[in-house]
């Protein structure tokens, strides 16, 4: 049976009313009598019921997160970036994901909001404005990689548009001339990308050329593919830059299959330098998102919602930078 707090507030001798002082961590406890309650409550199991605990003083201690897609490293940086500034303010995550599904990311932030959250944070989501005004109705709401104009609302994001200028901006120094983008599709922060690669390639006199694709390996597997059906030999470009570093790595894998060598034959780029960039037999030339700092930005921002230091939305807009490794070179010839 599940240890209560009577149950620990009769094995240290003390009334449950302290008990409950110490697990709000009161001030007003001394020391002596903090240390008997924990070690009572370490020697039977017990845990605070976090939502209990809410409802009886009307205030929460639990911030909601809603991760887009669980296997993109991204999300766990900007994830980490978060709890440690949670933490650090006295707020637990809860997190779940909506797996890059409207429908699906409507039925997770519903069971976000039913833990009754002292606000909510959704990375990079593509539920429709109409389903994030509605959330932000019942709590503060923090928006990470997604843009939005609602007042309620606040959002963090980097300069998408910087960042592809950046990429290009590499490869033209390179000696790059036939440059293309496989951009992120529906995802939130492909737009921003998409307009600072033909601003880019507009500057440098270059023809774009955008392959539709998604922010998955598979997608960048499968872009690569159509490309190399569909185009001539002599007519093949000489470097790709993909949306995220999750699609460079399924590119660079189909370009390797097909016989062609990375950078050799063809360079790569990639956006987020996640953990993946960095491995060595991955090595990854980058646009690097400062996602801790992404992180701590959004708790940061919704918390002065929560508290009420705020009513004007907050537009976070942070700068990227170009991190140079092992998947660009000059082209051949």
């Amino acid at each position: 049976m599940r240890p209560t707090m009577e149950d620990v507030a009769a094995r240290a001798g003390v009334s449950r009313a302290l008990v409950s002082l110490v697990m709000r961590n009161s001030p007003k406890v001394s020391e002596q009598r903090r240390t008997a309650v924990l070690k009572a409550a370490d020697e039977l199991g017990y845990q605070p019921h976090v939502m209990a605990r809410s409802l009886a003083s009307r205030t929460s201690t639990v911030l909601g997160v809603m991760v887009s897609d669980l296997r993109n490293a991204f999300f766990a940086d900007v994830v980490e970036g978060l709890d440690s500034a949670a933490q650090a303010a006295g707020f637990d995550l809860i997190l779940n994901t909506g797996s890059r599904s409207p429908a699906r990311e409507q039925a997770a932030l519903r069971s976000l909001l039913s833990f009754r959250p002292a606000g909510v944070i959704l990375l990079s989501p593509v539920l429709s404005a109409a389903a994030v005004e509605k959330a932000a109705e019942q709590c503060p709401l923090v928006l990470v990689s997604r843009t939005s104009r609602l007042s309620t609302v606040d959002t963090v994001n980097d300069d998408g548009t910087a960042g592809v200028a950046l990429a290009v901006d590499h490869l033209v120094e390179r000696g790059h001339r036939r440059i293309v983008h496989f951009d992120g599709g529906s995802a939130a922060s492909a737009a921003a990308r998409r307009r600072g690669y033909r601003a880019a390639m507009a500057r440098h006199g270059l023809e774009p050329r955008i392959v539709r694709s998604e922010h998955t390996d598979t997608a960048g597997e499968k872009a690569v593919r159509e490309l190399l059906s569909s185009v001539d030999s002599r007519e093949l470009p000489t470097a790709v830059i993909s949306g995220n570093d999750f699609n460079a790595v399924g590119v660079i894998s189909a370009f390797e299959e097909a016989g062609f060598r990375v950078p050799e034959d063809v360079s790569v780029v990639g956006y987020d330098n996640t953990s993946l960039a960095a491995l060595r037999h991955v090595w990854l030339t980058t646009v690097d998102q400062p996602r801790l700092e992404m992180g701590r930005l959004a708790v940061e921002a919704l918390l002065e919602r929560v508290r009420g230091e705020r009513d004007e939305p907050m537009r976070h807009l942070l700068h990227p930078s170009l991190v140079v490794r092992g998947t660009t070179a000059a082209p051949r010839g």
